[in-house]
């Protein structure tokens, strides 16, 4: 058996995936570019029986529940086509799900799906979905890679409309930059569509499928770096009108009308951006398109990112916002009720405070006050000497007497109880895990040891790139907690973090299930947390929802992170 593997890399934005979907291969060894316009079957086929080609290898009888090297377990098919499968499926040792490609061995791919797997997963960029295994184990090559659930396809986003003009320039800037890099390292996707496109629930774009989308098809192009670029440029005029700039339908969305040939975004739809119109018109210069002025083409995604540079930066639109009516104060609640209106400009005397008390009333009540403190005053003198005399004949043997000792033992608090770590797991309801498997190091009673958070380009606070990175820890049983010390690797800026009740270890259990117990923050490397009442739990999240900026290291770069040396709860 051969296998190698790779992990995530160290640098972070809370990328993820969702599963390669099905679409018939069209495509000829001249590229994507020359073959777009019959690329019109969906991408969004899911599961069940896909496309069979004659003479080509039968993909194997695979089911749910099958487990591949004893650690992913399959779900769901998602794709049956061309000899190969995808699927949905769980890794059971970290226990997350993840995205599984599966292919004979003796596919006539199989080779060059392992050498584009392990191409991509060498790239280690955060904006791509990651490949986190490549195998070739018991006749069957298979590639593991990122599942984010809560990330939505272009495709989807673009049924209800096109976007609006800041989330196109977020898409086509972040897509751009993210090819560029790829392309710099070698890699081309060759199969950018919308389906390949998708957009986080913070609001960052990824892409999946970097070379491995196009091996599995046999898709390749003498000319990549055009390829690609005309592809994001399609993605950009798609997401500007709602329409697919060839003549045939594709994606979920129609074409252009037939022997118009390609006409400017702006002129397909009203109230497009100019500058956006213009830039999807550069990028898809290629096979004969021209851009609608005399800008020059961009013909690579380094040419794109430098022209996008060169646009003004388009802001989110301001936050719809009803001013309440303004507060109209009266004269009556000025205080000026029954007086004449002052002149402008006329300096208006201050009133003077009117003269204390003086009237008859004003004396009574000053003599029934004076009354009623004498007579307070005597009441309580007769009752204090009243006191001393009944305390003077009770007998001393019926006396109860309280000593210090029993003052100190009813009013001293109750001894502080350090509660035992049985287990811990990594919380990671968004998919993505940390370092799930060095969450023991936590709690190992060695300051050396830590578990650490990837490396994030925004901090402190790392909402809304990533809502937090923790660990849920199990304490045998249900104790009673009241308080957290959480030793901390990197200091500096700030770290926040909450602790929560959870109930049980599950890395993907709602934050809104569990119960907050307190928080605390700290720009040193110990964190206390005490609850103003204890809790009681089995299950303890410690969740970080802000983490101080530090320079590289041996592990990651220079970013925002934290790592925990030493847990410690006491009840």
């Amino acid at each position: 058996m051969a296998e190698w593997s790779t992990a995530a890399v160290d640098v972070a934005d809370n990328s993820g995936d969702e599963p390669l979907t099905a679409q018939a291969d069209q495509s000829t060894a001249d590229g994507v570019a020359k073959n777009r316009e019959r690329d019109t079957d969906s991408d969004e086929a899911q599961g069940g029986g896909g496309i069979e080609h004659p003479g080509r290898t039968s993909p194997p009888e695979l089911h749910s529940g099958h487990k591949l090297a004893r650690r992913y377990r399959l779900e769901e098919c998602v794709t049956r086509l061309d000899g190969f499968s995808s699927w949905r499926a769980v890794d059971e040792k970290l226990r997350r799900a993840v995205g599984v490609h599966i292919l004979p061995a003796d596919h006539a791919r199989a080779r060059s799906v392992l050498a584009a797997a392990r191409s991509s997963a060498l790239l280690g960029d955060p904006r791509f979905v990651q490949v986190l295994d490549a195998v070739e184990e018991n006749d069957l090559v298979y590639v593991v890679h990122e599942w984010l659930p809560d990330a939505t396809e272009l495709t989807t986003l673009l049924a209800s409309g096109p976007l609006e003009p800041h989330d196109a320039y977020q898409m086509v800037s972040q897509l751009a930059s993210a090819m560029a890099a790829a392309h710099r390292e070698g890699l081309a996707h060759l199969r950018l569509n919308p389906s390949a496109v998708l957009r986080t629930s913070t609001g960052q774009w990824r892409i999946r499928g970097l070379a491995v989308n196009a091996a599995l098809r046999g898709i390749t192009s003498e000319t990549p770096q055009r390829t690609d670029t005309e592809a994001i440029g399609a993605l950009l005029y798609a997401a500007l009108t709602q329409r697919w700039p060839y003549e045939n339908d594709a994606h979920g969305l129609s074409g252009l009308p037939k022997d118009v040939g390609l006409i400017a975004p702006d002129q397909v739809r009203a109230g497009v951006h100019r500058g956006l119109s213009e830039l999807a018109m550069r990028a898809l210069a290629n096979d004969g398109a021209t851009a609608s002025r005399h800008e020059a083409a961009c013909t690579t995604p380094e040419e794109l990112v430098k022209a996008i540079g060169e646009m003004p930066r388009i802001r989110p639109p301001e936050p719809a916002f009803t001013a309440p009516p303004e507060y109209q104060r009266t004269t009556y609640q000025q205080g000026s009720y029954g007086r004449p209106a002052p002149h402008p400009g006329a300096t208006q005397p201050v009133p003077a405070p009117p003269p204390p008390l003086q009237s008859r009333t004003g004396r009574a009540l000053k003599w029934a006050v004076s009354a009623l403190l004498i007579a307070a005053l005597g009441l309580g003198s007769w009752q204090l000497a009243d006191a001393l005399m009944n305390g003077d004949k009770s007998d001393d043997t019926n006396k109860t007497q309280t000593t210090d000792d029993g003052d100190k033992s009813s009013s001293s608090p109750k001894p502080v109880t350090t509660l035992k770590i049985q287990g811990a797991a990594e919380y990671y309801p968004d998919g993505k895990a940390q370092h799930a498997d060095d969450v023991q190091l936590t709690y190992d009673n060695d300051s050396s040891t830590y578990w650490r958070s990837y490396s994030f380009r925004s901090g402190p606070v790392l909402a809304p790139f990533k809502q937090g990175v923790g660990i849920v820890y199990d304490l045998g049983s249900e104790r009673s907690l009241s308080a957290a010390s959480i030793g901390l690797h990197y200091g500096g800026n700030y770290t926040a973090a909450t602790l929560y009740a959870a109930d049980s270890l599950s890395s993907s259990a709602p934050l809104s299930s569990m119960k907050k117990i307190a928080d605390g923050r700290t720009s040193g490397k110990e964190l206390q947390i005490s609850a103003k009442t204890a809790v009681k739990t089995r299950y303890v999240l410690v969740w970080i929802t802000a983490a101080p900026h530090s320079g590289s290291d041996e592990y990651s770069g220079d970013g925002y992170k934290q790592a925990i040396t030493d847990v410690k709860f006491t009840g």
